[in-house]
């Protein structure tokens, strides 16, 4: 890889542990901790939280007739959403297996913590609850399609990409038949 893309990536690590604080110091703003039972919030901030509650009876009353209009439309996705679930699962569990890649967690991309603010009622935690597993799904797919990339086509695109993956940096570049020779069908850069 061009030493000058590895400064420019060592750069995006910097600035990813500077955000990584950043995020830190939001928590002891917004008063949670983090602990092994999960988050927690300081007891003034979940009572000022509750407070600020709408009650889910006034939300159940759309302001905005788009909103029923568009409700059927949104949770109708669920159906591809699960279908989608299942098929990528199944993939992991046979082709990670066979070619020696580690498999994805779960838990690590589909995240319930929402639950946990004391500000949303029950219909905005449910709502919460169908965007957190839609949205996690759509993250635990792209990272086991990114690994099968990283397996059997670890090849950069000629242009940049809008949004790559997290095994994007680590593909051979374009036009490099060399780096992609020592890259391709690799499953001892998933172990590093």
């Amino acid at each position: 890889m061009d030493s000058k893309i590895k400064d420019i990536l060592k750069k995006i690590d910097a600035l990813n542990e500077t955000l990584g604080k950043e995020y830190e110091k939001l928590a002891k703003k917004y008063g949670f901790s983090f602990s092994q039972k999960g988050i927690i919030f300081a007891e003034e901030f979940r009572k000022r939280n509750k407070a600020l509650r709408i009650p889910a009876w006034k939300y159940a009353v759309p302001k905005n007739i788009l909103h029923v209009v568009s409700m059927p439309f949104i949770y109708m996705m669920i159906i591809p959403a699960v279908i989608l679930d299942i098929f990528i699962t199944v993939y992991q569990q046979v082709a990670f297996s066979l070619y020696d890649i580690p498999k994805v967690h779960r838990d690590e991309h589909i995240i319930y913590d929402r639950r946990l603010l004391d500000y949303l009622n029950v219909i905005q935690k449910i709502n919460c609850l169908y965007c957190s597993y839609v949205n996690g799904l759509f993250s635990y797919s792209l990272e086991i399609s990114a690994r099968t990339e990283r397996y059997w086509c670890p090849i950069k695109a000629a242009n940049k990409l809008k949004f790559p993956h997290n095994w994007y940096d680590d593909f051979a570049d374009y036009g490099n038949q060399k780096e992609w020779q020592e890259k391709f069908n690799d499953s001892k850069v998933f172990k590093k």
